[in-house]
């Protein structure tokens, strides 16, 4: 991404955003090293995890960042929905936000045009997940949201689309009066979720955010939570 700064500005910007980012915890690192039961390769524009054994279950799985959280983050997610037979893909964003990468999913879609899939994001990833799939409803057959919503410009109203709302009741960071507001933006037939005990980091695997609450489930505990509504979600859409 070209800076119009002066080349110190840029590169005091570059270090500021890299001290505000989320790096993964130890047991996301490790999803790369040890675990043999996926696939797992880096792309251009993120990371595809899949089954090794057989072909993937329908649809393929589109996923988008949180602000400000380094992709490796969502492994253990990525690495569950690929244990349920999933084929997975984590978008990197420049600069860790989604705002500069909203067509990232193009470059995944293109590895296997003919297939179904679902995209989704956790927090700002969201957002912009649903101006995707807004933009391109002809290749995309769901939408889920992990403490997310669909922005008026990612409306998903009216159109032929299955929705997932997935949300924690110990969440700090979500702004649930825009939640609830952005629901007329979303279809009537959404499916909701609201995981007792689940807060806004826990969805990812980077530690404690700022301004978010203290979880009553360990982060174990909630991506069993989130991966189960998901992939039931995915089995009520055939």
């Amino acid at each position: 991404m070209d800076c119009n700064y002066p080349v110190p500005c840029c590169y005091r910007m570059l270090l500021i955003l890299d001290s505000l980012t989320y790096k993964p915890l130890d047991e996301a690192e490790a999803v790369f090293h040890s675990n043999t039961e996926i696939g797992v390769e880096q792309l251009t524009d993120g990371y595809r995890f899949e089954p090794v054994n057989g072909d993937s279950l329908p649809p393929d799985i589109i996923f988008y960042p949180g602000g400000l959280v380094e992709p490796k983050s969502y492994a253990p997610f990525a690495r569950k929905m690929a244990e349920k037979g999933y084929r997975v893909y984590i978008a990197a964003m420049p600069l860790n936000l989604a705002v500069f990468g909203q067509n990232k999913a193009d470059s995944f879609i293109e590895e296997y045009p003919d297939n179904r899939y679902v995209i989704g994001g956790h927090s700002l990833g969201g957002v912009f997940a649903s101006r995707y799939a807004a933009e391109h409803s002809d290749a995309i057959d769901g939408v889920f949201f992990l403490a997310s919503y669909a922005d008026d410009k990612g409306a998903l109203n009216g159109l032929d689309m299955s929705v997932l709302q997935i949300t924690g009741t110990q969440d700090g960071v979500l702004d649930r009066s825009k939640w609830e507001t952005a629901r007329t933006n979303l279809p009537d037939d959404t499916m909701y979720v609201d995981i007792a005990g689940a807060n806004h980091g826990q969805f990812g695997s980077y530690g404690f955010q700022k301004g978010d609450r203290e979880a009553y489930l360990t982060a174990e505990e909630q991506l069993q939570e989130i991966t189960e509504a998901l992939d039931h979600w995915i089995q009520e859409m055939d």
